[in-house]
């Protein structure tokens, strides 16, 4: 769908070169954003504050995940660092979910729910995916972790090239370029390695809500989807499988994605915003 007059200049203001940039892709028929969309450099800083704390979860993660230890365990120490810095867990009843992050293992892609009777076990693919509200301003950035410090060389590549599908993205999001731009280079590299790119799922709008516009797939075209512009806040995280591109949605509990074929996923995440010389990581 092909949304217009999306974005427009108040009667009596200067039109600024962002202004033309943006109203000529609206009148050749791109979508671009709304107003609301872009950032004030004061949201910007609150949504950095929060990155910083989302950050530190992930830290801790990688100091505290340990083989034996359950997924629940490491959890409880999320909500724990989390309390402590004056945050709060944007995953919290979102929607219903349960807990205060995602821990999502091996051929589960993501959504997975922390529980008891899951534990961590040697050669695990780990995916840990926080979301942090912190003054009223949400981050959301995921990382894998490897169980042991090892792994078998298939998943080891897995994870390396996910991260490099991420990198990707990054460097191909650049002012006035376009979500399908993002997509295609992270398809084109995933599948050059003999990997598939999710479908289902995709990075998104963040800062002032949990989920925002626009949709960034991880695939797709060229100077499709939404224009990305100076001011705008959005994720992009790459959930990569190893075999088949097809995923299962739980029926028991809601939540969990796992592999249609039960092979390794993968996936890295990161909060940026857009600037005039490209995307800025908020979640390091």
């Amino acid at each position: 769908m092909i949304f217009k007059k999306r974005w427009s200049v108040e009667k009596g203001k200067p039109l600024t070169e962002m202004d033309k940039k943006i109203l000529a892709a609206q009148k050749s028929g791109h979508i671009v954003p709304t107003r609301k969309l872009i950032k004030t450099p004061e949201q910007v800083e609150g949504i950095r504050a929060s990155g910083v704390i989302n950050t530190g979860i992930l830290d801790m993660v990688e100091k505290e995940i340990r083989e034996g230890m359950s997924t629940l365990e490491l959890d409880d120490k999320i909500a724990q660092f989390t309390a402590d810095h004056g945050a709060v867990s944007a995953c919290l009843n979102y929607e219903g979910y349960p807990r205060y992050s995602c821990i999502s293992i091996n051929d589960v892609v993501c959504h997975g729910i922390p529980n008891a009777k899951t534990i961590l076990k040697p050669g695990d693919i780990v995916n840990v995916d926080v979301s942090t509200i912190y003054n009223g301003y949400f981050s959301d950035a995921s990382r894998m972790y490897i169980i042991g410090g090892e792994t078998t060389p298939e998943k080891q590549r897995l994870v390396d090239v996910t991260l490099e599908c991420l990198k990707i993205g990054i460097e191909t999001a650049k002012p006035y370029s376009f979500v399908g731009d993002i997509g295609f280079a992270i398809q084109c590299h995933a599948q050059k390695n003999g990997y598939s790119v999710v479908r289902e799922l995709c990075g998104h709008g963040v800062g002032l809500e949990f989920h925002e516009e626009p949709e960034v797939s991880h695939f797709g075209r060229p100077k499709t989807g939404m224009m990305l512009v100076p001011g705008m806040v959005f994720t992009i995280e790459p959930m990569i499988n190893m075999g088949r591109k097809e995923v299962h949605f739980s029926r028991e509990d809601g939540w969990t994605v796992t592999t249609l074929d039960h092979l390794p996923s993968a996936q890295w995440e990161h909060t940026l915003h857009m600037t005039e010389n490209g995307c800025e990581i908020l979640t390091h």
